[in-house]
């Protein structure tokens, strides 16, 4: 099935990796709109959506009760609202542009995924092998490159609908994504310094950050988040500015700014920049479980390759490609959800900064931190490697 893959023509290939970005993130952005609201209810201890069902589902016994109760029929109604309600398009906006921001804002979603690894499979000498749909040696810097564009969609979004609200909010947007992503460049320099190591290829990749977390010793399997915990830290509330999540959510503050970019936006253009910030979410989670929480490793110490032999005592399919492949995916995608799950939760259990408080906490407290972070990580791997 493999070899019948890559015989494949490129463009073949190229377009059947691009679906399956698409069948990939669609769904599990649409499901973290469900599950978003369960985990509010979760915390606030209420039920949360219950009641969406359909009719031929509801006839099954206790099978059809406990799906409606999880609220998974909520993600169908959602998806038919959006595609079946109306979408008026005001006639005070820029047209071209007021259309065209919504389709920018999901290019870099969709994009900076192919760059991400999501696995692994042992190859004939017994080498964990990365899978990626575009695996690249500058896979960091590819994402940091093409989730900035991000921004461009925000400001053409509250340009281009000619209304003060949407207006101040893009420019919100610039100066909040801009200002963290230089604590989020620094943060990352650390774990590239050391995985850089004097007489080894240079690279930018994720497949190195992992395979340096997979190494024997005390020092090899250590996870970068245990070695370099104020790197984790400050990646991790960088993350949360750029991807505009509570409590770093004033871009689209209701309070002051009724909806901010998206105020004159409904139905599926109002949907796309949801989508396109559920996959930024879920792509930033990706890259942190990479950098800091091991990859697909299952354990701190435990390396996928030592995983597999102790499950070949019991499996004999345990060295098969596909299964380690399988097995490595799975372990990924359940850190990758975790921190999904994180994100929800403290969405609804912090209170939203300020936005003086924003930009005080990017500039004066985060970004010297990051600096700081990077000078002594800088002193002590030079002094460790020479």
């Amino acid at each position: 099935m493999f070899d019948f893959f890559f015989n494949l023509p490129v463009i073949v290939q190229g377009l059947i990796k691009g679906l399956a970005v698409i069948c990939v993130i669609f769904p599990i952005a649409g499901v973290c709109s469900m599950a978003e609201r369960k985990v509010a209810a979760w915390i606030q201890d209420r039920p949360g959506p219950n009641r969406a069902i359909v009719p031929w589902i509801a006839w099954i016994p206790f099978v059809g009760t406990f799906l409606q109760r999880l609220g998974l029929f909520h993600v169908m109604a959602d998806g038919g609202k959006m595609l079946f309600k109306e979408d008026s398009l005001p006639g005070h906006v820029n047209k071209f542009y007021f259309i065209a921001a919504p389709i920018l804002a999901m290019i870099p979603a969709l994009t900076t995924v192919t760059v991400v690894p999501f696995g692994a499979y042992l190859s004939a000498t017994g080498e964990v092998m990365p899978l990626a749909l575009a695996p690249l040696d500058v896979g960091m810097l590819a994402v940091f490159a093409v989730a900035s564009l991000g921004v461009y969609s925000l400001i053409l979004a509250g340009w281009a609908s000619n209304s003060k609200y949407p207006f101040l909010g893009s420019v919100r947007a610039s100066a909040q994504l801009i200002s963290y992503e230089l604590s989020m460049t620094l943060s990352v320099i650390p774990v590239f310094l050391w995985i850089n190591a004097p007489g080894r290829e240079a690279t930018l990749g994720f497949a190195r950050a992992v395979e340096f977390q997979s190494q024997p010793g005390l020092w090899g399997g250590a996870w970068f988040g245990f070695l370099m915990p104020v790197s984790a830290f400050i990646f991790l509330v960088a993350l949360f500015a750029e991807t505009n999540r509570t409590p770093f959510d004033t871009i689209e503050s209701e309070a002051d700014l009724v909806g901010s970019f998206h105020t004159e936006y409904g139905a599926f253009k109002w949907g796309l920049f949801f989508v396109a910030e559920y996959s930024h979410m879920i792509v930033g989670s990706a890259v942190f479980v990479l950098l800091f929480f091991g990859g697909w490793n299952p354990l701190p110490w435990v390396p996928l390759a030592t995983l597999v032999n102790w499950l070949g005592h019991f499996l004999p399919c345990a060295h098969a490609p596909l299964f380690v492949g399988v097995l490595s995916i799975a372990i990924f995608l359940l850190k990758t959800l975790f921190m999904i799950f994180f994100f929800m939760w403290v969405r609804w259990t912090v209170p939203r900064f300020r936005y003086d408080q924003v930009m005080k906490l990017g500039w004066q407290k985060l970004l010297p931190l990051s600096i700081a972070n990077l000078l002594f990580y800088a002193v002590a791997i030079a002094f460790i490697q020479k």
